[in-house]
């Protein structure tokens, strides 16, 4: 089955195979795949990533692709050189159509890519993965459907969501391989939606909103109580951090918050960018903040990721959340840095049919190895099995 990746992943990938027979730097390689262009050790790490999913590997079994500490990495899996096998694999490497495909061996999905558009005629970038009755997922943050599979931080929620069920996901407007040139408002995050649910074939489902995809969801069950059985928020708020700011300093602290992650998304400054990456993984390493902020900016324009930051610290759904009328499971990290856990009291205290579940937790999103991120599974899937 043909697995397509990024031209630079596959320019790795033929690298090391071609030269398995010995241990190649990290330098090397990005001489060979970004043809002389700067790069970080976060995209060469975010490449290696990709190649890996590719072909079945990852970073702990390093079946095909072994790192060798402080030296580089090698290629180990047995290999055998075919006459013409070269432009077969590079055919079945090329960008496709309209839809795409991406297999991940090690989870037996596969995600098919397809294309949509709104009722203004904004084209958006959906995604279906797994088998079974649907479960929807708000766009969150910023994302590139194509690329968040290969991101350790976010592998995990793909093998989660995914057991039992066919996930169905999207890149908002504005980002990722939807179009880049679109409004930033509520009523239009909405429209994603409808369209993406009617490209699904979908009239009603559960529906999962993380972060700032919490107020989304919100917004949405409120609005199309026709179409949400049952709504999942994790990490969400009421209020983005501007909006929910009382007094001198807590406006100061707000805004001073918001320049500090605008001066992280603009420049290349790592301090800048890790103030940011550790507000979302307080929990994990520097080298975690990074890859988290350097797939962030693959994934929009300065200008763009700037309007989104603005707009999401001052959304307020506090009179949504009063009319959402389908059961709520509400989960938060108890050591959330970025959202604090007064904000899922609030939500529970004003979604009439809701249940709050504090976790275990340091994260702002959910990393594979932690209590938290088990306790919220088990916590989903409970409450969704209830819908039978």
């Amino acid at each position: 089955m043909p697995v397509r990746v990024e031209r630079r992943a596959f320019a790795l990938l033929c690298h090391l195979v071609e030269h398995r027979n010995r241990v190649v730097p990290g330098e090397e390689l990005v001489a060979a795949a970004w043809s002389g262009e700067p790069a970080t050790n976060a995209a060469l790490a975010t490449a290696l990533r990709a190649v890996r999913l590719a072909i079945g590997d990852d970073g702990r079994r390093q079946a095909f692709i072994r790192t060798v500490h402080r030296r580089g990495y090698q290629f180990v899996a047995q290999a055998k050189a075919v006459t013409g096998a070269v432009s077969t694999v590079q055919a079945a490497v090329a960008p496709g159509p309209a839809d795409r495909a991406v297999d991940d061996t090690t989870a037996g999905l596969r995600d098919s890519i397809r294309f949509c558009r709104t009722a203004d005629g904004t084209r958006i970038a959906w995604a279906a993965t797994g088998k079974g009755p649907p479960l929807v997922k708000t766009a969150n943050w910023l994302s590139r459907i194509d690329l968040e599979r290969t991101m350790a931080f976010a592998r995990h929620w793909f093998e989660g969501l995914t057991e039992g069920r066919q996930l169905i996901r999207y890149d908002e407007r504005g980002c990722g391989l939807s179009d880049a040139d679109s409004g930033f408002t509520m009523d239009e995050w909405v429209e994603d939606l409808d369209a993406v649910a009617d490209a699904a074939g979908h009239d009603r489902f559960p529906l999962l909103g993380v972060s700032q995809g919490g107020p989304l969801a919100i917004a949405y069950a409120a609005r199309r109580p026709e179409r949400v059985s049952r709504l999942i928020l994790n990490a969400a708020y009421v209020r983005g951090r501007l909006a929910r700011a009382r007094g001198a300093t807590e406006n100061a602290e707000a805004a001073l918050d918001l320049r500090l992650s605008l001066a992280g998304w603009y420049g290349d400054d790592r301090s800048f960018q890790r103030f940011f990456g550790g507000q979302f993984f307080a929990g994990r390493p520097p080298e975690q903040w990074d890859e988290f902020t350097t797939y962030q900016k693959r994934t929009a324009t300065s200008a763009n990721g700037a309007r989104f930051l603005e707009a999401q610290s001052r959304m307020d759904v506090a009179d949504l959340a009063t009319q959402v009328a389908c059961p709520t499971l509400i989960t938060h990290s108890c050591d959330d840095p970025r959202v604090p856990m007064s904000e899922a009291i609030e939500l529970a205290d004003l979604i009439p049919d809701s249940r709050l579940v504090i976790l275990d937790g340091r994260n702002h999103l959910l990393t594979g190895d932690e209590p938290a991120w088990h306790g919220f599974l088990a916590e989903m899937r409970a409450f969704l099995a209830e819908e039978n």
